[in-house]
């Protein structure tokens, strides 16, 4: 067994008994940070950037004030405390001085102007909770690290992500495929371009098939070093370059865990999920690889259309042969899976899923896709297929979907009466 598998072990056994006092503190605490980074040493392929040309060079605009009050304004109160222990009740209250909110903007302003993100936001705190729902937790896939940022830094970050989304939007970078981790773009887009996609097909005469594929801890994989890179392909200038270069290293944290709580530790080469940047970073990431699938299947004269939602993806083939959609789906399943190891991703196959839409009276019996070849499985026939927040059938009846619904809905109706008490204070 070697090092990293000892170590993960550590953790099962921890988790198991809930407290080992055989367990070494320092090696638990070493298993901890194996089990929750172990995407630090992903290897990129950075030639792969040579396919695409850079866009225009477009200069960062100074911040305005009213950046600053508009995304304040929506922030709960009731959110965690961050290493600071600011809240945003006292951030609000703070901004409303005119002085104090100038001195936010100047720092926000300095980073870009020097390139760094101050080693004070860059301290974290991890809290590992369990996953709800679960019939054992004896294995770390069931735990969840929470990460409790800076409550100043979330503000800048917050600010940040509208500036970039909009240089980003403005020079053209981001794929029309990618429905997720932008503004003004959300499940129920993608829900309805699918939609599109199938009834148009239909129209036509033609069997639309999907394959959903996910991307296994999409953002720890963001790569610290490509994603500047991605940036400058993008069109930002070498001062928004060296910020970010600055912003995705440097960063320490401090676990939480049961009884157990760790010294700070260093954790790099991560995007962090909780940051308001990580959803645009992650589709400037994805995009780019969108944008090299496109052109591969082009060439290849594979009709293959594409949906992304974040980190959940999924190709669309239109025919009247079922072997023919088979074919498109495979070969374009193994010129991402290519792809994606080059920019340091990988797929998770066990939740790649394969579905077939068609209004035929006749009784649908498709061939399975093998992905053995991919080191995957044979992927089968299923009677519903769940994609985001969507239970489609075969002929998109919606059937199941809204018995999904109802039926979660009805309990909370019944048991509305009972809480009134404790939910605001509020009756039905």
């Amino acid at each position: 067994m070697n090092w990293v598998k000892k170590y993960k072990l550590l953790v099962v056994k921890a988790i198991k008994y809930n407290n080992c006092p055989y367990l070494e503190i320092n090696d638990l605490r070493y298993a901890l940070y194996l089990t929750f980074n172990s995407t630090q040493n992903q290897q990129v392929d950075v030639n792969i950037l040579d396919k695409f040309p850079d866009k225009y060079s477009i200069s960062w605009p100074p911040f305005l004030r009213e950046e600053f009050i508009r995304p304040i304004a929506k922030c709960s109160n009731s959110f965690a405390l961050g290493p600071n222990k600011l809240s945003w009740s006292h951030l609000k209250y703070i901004i409303k001085d005119k002085l104090c909110l100038e001195k936010i903007m100047s720092i926000a302003d300095i980073c870009f102007k020097l390139g760094l993100w101050p080693s004070y936001f860059k301290t974290l705190l991890t809290i590992i909770i369990p996953k709800p729902n679960k019939e054992s937790y004896n294995s770390p896939k069931f735990f969840r690290p929470i990460v409790l940022l800076n409550t100043l830094g979330k503000l800048i970050a917050k600010v940040i992500v509208k500036y970039l989304q909009f240089h980003l939007i403005v020079n053209n970078f981001i794929h029309l495929c990618q429905l997720g981790g932008l503004k003004q773009r959300s499940t129920t887009n993608a829900g309805v371009a699918l939609i599109y996609f199938i009834c148009s097909d239909w129209v036509k005469n033609l069997m639309t098939s999907t394959i959903a594929f996910d991307i296994a801890q999409f953002f720890p994989f963001l790569n610290h070093y490509l994603l500047p890179l991605i940036l400058r392909k993008a069109g930002c200038n070498s001062k928004v370059e060296q910020f970010f270069s600055n912003y995705l290293v440097g960063r320490k944290t401090q676990y939480y865990w049961n009884n157990f709580s760790f010294q700070f530790f260093n954790v790099d080469v991560r995007v962090k999920q909780e940051s308001a940047l990580s959803s645009v970073l992650s589709a400037l990431y994805i995009s780019l690889v969108f944008y090299i699938l496109e052109n591969h299947l082009e060439i290849l004269k594979i009709l293959i259309s594409v949906l992304s939602f974040v980190d959940d993806s999924l190709f669309v083939a239109q025919s009247k042969s079922l072997t023919i959609l088979n074919s498109f789906l495979f070969c374009s399943y193994n010129i991402i899976f290519s792809l994606l190891e080059k920019f340091g991703l990988i797929l998770e196959y066990g939740k790649t899923e394969i579905f077939h839409f068609s209004r035929s009276q006749e009784v649908l019996n498709p061939p399975p896709l093998d992905l053995s070849m991919l080191e995957g499985s044979s992927l089968l026939l299923k009677d519903t297929w769940r994609y985001l927040d969507f239970i489609f059938d075969r002929k998109l009846l919606f059937h199941q979907h809204i018995d999904f619904y109802v039926n979660k809905v009805i309990p909370t109706v019944k048991y509305m009466k009972i809480l009134r008490n404790s939910m605001w204070g509020l009756i039905p």
